[in-house]
Parts: structure tokens; sequence; C-alpha cells
């Protein structure tokens, strides 16, 4: 039997429909994405008093939304090692740690640049006149 893959309009609407089936599952399982999904809803509406141009902009957003991007991630990767197995593997650890490193490193980063945009826009003439 051969299978024909949707193509089009068709095609981009179930891969719609499925990440956002996708987004639904990781907030309704995985507290972190929950806990980052409303810190950052509130970073969002303050990332547009913050900027000051359209860059700065697009550089506080994408780095909030590269949080989440590595969260789902995160799951993805904890997903898939417990299915293969309950018992403990030195590999399926690494792979959970690994992952658990790349959402913190993007938290390091959504931090320096929402620091980095903040000094630009002022903070350093408040601390040093």
């Amino acid at each position: 039997m051969i299978v024909t893959k949707s193509t089009g309009i068709v095609r981009f609407y179930h891969a719609t429909r499925y990440s956002l089936k996708g987004i639904r599952a990781a907030y309704a399982s995985e507290p972190a994405f929950r806990y980052e999904v409303w810190v950052a809803l509130p970073m969002l509406v303050l990332a547009f008093f913050i900027a000051h141009s359209g860059l700065q902009l697009s550089l506080l957003i994408a780095s909030l939304l590269l949080v989440l991007i590595m969260e789902l991630v995160n799951t993805a990767i904890e997903a898939v090692v417990d299915r293969a197995g309950t018992e403990f593997h030195e590999l399926a650890g690494l792979a959970k740690d690994l992952g658990s490193a790349a959402v913190f490193f993007a938290l390091l980063v959504a931090g320096v640049i929402w620091l980095g945009v903040i000094w630009d826009n002022g903070l350093q003439r408040w601390l040093f006149g």
C-alpha cells in the first residue's frame, strides 16, 4: 500500500495542528514549561515598553521563545528516554542532563539579552550618571 503525503495548505494545516497538540501536551504535563510560559507572558508585554527599536524588541521576544523551545526539546528528550526503558542507564541520564543544560543556557542567553537591552536603554546612565 502506498501512502501519499499531504502537500500545500493541507500539509501546513496538519503540521500546525500537530504543533499545537505538542504545545498543549507540554503545558499539561510539564510544570517547568508551564512556569516558563507564565513568566514569559508578562515579560512579553514588558518587552514592548523596554525596547527602543525593532531589533531590541525582536531580541527580547526571541530570547523568551528560545527558552520555551529548549524546554520543549528537553521534554522530548525525556519522553524518548523514558519510553526506551525504566532501568537506569548512564547514557539515558546523560541525555536528560544535557537537555536540562540546554534549557539552562537558554535561560542565561535570555538573561544576557534582557540585561544588555536594559543597560543600553538607560540603566548605565541611571547608575553612573
